[in-house]
């Protein structure tokens, strides 16, 4: 894992524009906001998905790049006063404090228009409908039928009491949706799988995605800032409905267990039982921080 994260920074950093580049404020914060944080959880499952199909890891590479300047620009807007309003991103200022508003609005969509730049440029795959397939993938899992559009049901949500399927439903989109992509994309990059092995690493997918998101509102409730490196119990503070303010942090746990149990489970016939995916997941269902 720290060899791949190690990976995707290096590509990160080559395809992100340099300062001295004109217009070099821009570029710079753009810079802040991809590199030197972050768990790099979308692209690991990118390169673990490929792995399982003998895809080219050059070819890896890009659709991890691409799917982490997806995340970075929507951390990047997700933190902005018009939205969750948050001063601290990976332990350091959020982009429109060290820089401002405007700036991190045109971050954002910069790092997004790279990220298909990134795709649309390199060789993912060796037919070019496939390729243009996984555009439609990113954009559409990215969009308003997927982050975009979770983060839409997310705000409408604060100050409102939603059941368990209604918080599903949000998160499905909103975390759910870039996690599913990022295998989906991987896999696509090299051989290809039966219809059950795919069934079953979609399946793998979306547990994964819901339990980071469980995983996610029981660090927000009970870690400090200190250990997040980002605002603590903010979700409680702009009273937002989680995992924990629905079920508990007890019950919380429980599906999070649950949920981590079903995506092992989802992996047991894929090739070498998803080795590599386990591990992911095993740091996904278990992390502190």
């Amino acid at each position: 894992m720290l060899e791949r994260q190690s990976r995707v920074e290096a590509a990160l950093d080559a395809v992100l524009p340099v300062s001295a580049h004109a217009p070099g404020g821009l570029h710079s914060a753009m810079r802040y906001a991809a590199l030197g944080g972050g768990k790099r959880i979308r692209p690991l499952l990118a390169y673990a998905a490929g792995e399982l199909v003998e895809a080219d890891v050059k070819r890896a590479d890009a659709v991890a790049t691409a799917v982490e300047l997806i995340h970075a620009y929507s951390l990047v807007h997700d933190d902005m006063p018009c939205m969750d309003n948050d001063n601290l991103r990976r332990g350091k200022p959020t982009v429109h404090v060290e820089y401002d508003d405007a700036t991190a609005l045109l971050v954002g969509d910069s790092l997004q228009s790279l990220a298909f730049q990134v795709l649309s440029e390199n060789i993912l795959c060796d037919d070019a409908a496939r390729q243009l397939s996984m555009v439609e993938i990113l954009a559409s899992a990215s969009g308003s039928r997927g982050m975009a559009g979770g983060q839409a049901i997310d705000l409408d949500s604060v100050g409102t009491s939603l059941s368990l399927p209604e918080l599903e439903f949000m998160h499905v989109h909103k975390t759910g949706a870039l996690i599913r992509a990022s295998v989906q994309l991987g896999v696509m990059c090299g051989g290809t799988l039966d219809e059950t092995d795919r069934e079953s690493l979609d399946r793998f997918a979306k547990l994964a995605g819901l339990g980071f998101q469980v995983i996610d509102d029981l660090l927000d409730a009970e870690s400090s800032t200190v250990t997040l490196g980002k605002t603590a119990g903010k979700d409680a503070n702009d009273n937002k409905p989680t995992y924990v303010s629905v079920l508990g942090a007890d019950r919380s746990r429980d599906l999070a267990q649950e949920l981590c149990d079903d995506a092992m489970r989802a992996l047991d016939h894929l090739p070498d039982g998803g080795a590599r995916l386990r591990d992911i997941a095993h740091f996904i269902f278990h992390r502190k921080f």
